[in-house]
């Protein structure tokens, strides 16, 4: 795990992804009739980092309210299904609106082809040979499974793709979810390496939950709502299974206690350095919106921060 477990910001090709769809939805959007403002690269960059913590947030806090529930701690899990809500509801939802993540039905299948594409063919399969090497068998099987589903969902994606285009022809229905506990427990890999892959994968698959969830919001309002299923269907495999399964061998979820303390050091993170900073970076270069909705986001997590220390104290 990083420094900030719930809120690590992670680079490279999964970054990139989502500078990708910002990009390429953007005249789909205008298509469509949603202005896309325009906003600085640096802006933009901030943006990415910040709808990648608030998607982990939100899947992580919906496992730990889970096992709050187990110890029969209610309150506790409220309060994590709460602030779940609200990471991925609100501030991933008005950080995607300000960045023009979502555009059309067209655009959105396209983006959703290019994720499952690479996790499919290269993403996956790297991480399922890596951890063969490292003796790690059940990470290099869990990730040799995911790949095969990602390829699923590739075909799906794209026989929809085809429909919408054509304005004909069935949508796929969405795929069936088995949904795979996630208990406190240690990590069950030892490489490194191993470690850092889940890390990896367990970001991208809360960043297309939290996406596709967006798709699916957008396929309704279109009238496609078969489209909506699949975006859905899928948008649930992806947390549910995916993430829970990499969940389970990476030990993310701990004890309530721990979990607590989790998340009061993510909320402090990014109440404290990095919404400030995006907040001010945003105003020096005149993205006032940016700024306004970065500086609303850091209050938000300040007073997260608070309720989870009280919760906390209030464990006994």
């Amino acid at each position: 795990m990083t420094a900030y477990p719930i809120r690590a910001l992670v680079t490279g090709s999964l970054a990139v992804s989502v500078v990708m769809c910002a990009t390429a939805t953007a005249s789909a959007a205008t298509a469509v009739g949603t202005a896309i403002p325009a906003l600085q690269q640096q802006t933009r960059t901030n943006l990415t980092k910040s709808m990648q913590g608030e998607a982990f947030a939100n899947a992580s806090y919906t496992l730990f309210a889970a096992q709050a529930q187990r110890e029969g701690r209610s309150a506790v899990a409220d309060l994590f299904r709460k602030t779940a809500g609200v990471e991925l509801g609100e501030h991933f939802t008005e950080e995607a609106a300000l960045s023009g993540l979502v555009g059309s039905n067209e655009a959105n299948l396209t983006d959703a082809l290019s994720g499952e594409g690479y996790e499919s063919t290269t993403m996956y399969p790297t991480f399922a040979r890596q951890a063969k090497a490292a003796g790690d068998t059940a990470a290099a099987d869990l990730f040799a499974e995911i790949a095969k589903d990602e390829t699923a969902h590739l075909s799906a994606y794209r026989a929809a793709l085809t429909s919408v285009r054509a304005g004909k022809g069935a949508i796929p229905a969405p795929p069936a979810v088995s949904p795979v506990l996630v208990a406190a427990g240690q990590p069950k890999v030892t490489s490194a390496q191993t470690k850092t892959n889940l890390d990896t994968a367990m970001h991208g698959e809360a960043l297309a939950h939290a996406k596709y969830s967006l798709y699916a919001q957008r396929a309704q309002q279109s009238g496609n709502a078969a489209l909506a299923r699949l975006f859905t269907g899928i948008s649930n495999v992806e947390l549910q299974e995916h993430l829970s399964g990499e969940a389970v061998l990476a030990g993310t979820v701990g004890t309530t206690s721990r979990n607590l303390t989790t998340a009061i050091t993510g909320e402090t993170y990014e109440s404290q350095t990095m919404y400030p900073t995006f907040a001010r970076q945003a105003k020096a270069v005149g993205d006032t919106a940016a700024a306004t909705l970065f500086q609303h986001n850091a209050n938000d997590e300040a007073g997260h921060a608070q309720a989870f220390q009280t919760a906390r104290r209030g464990l006994g």
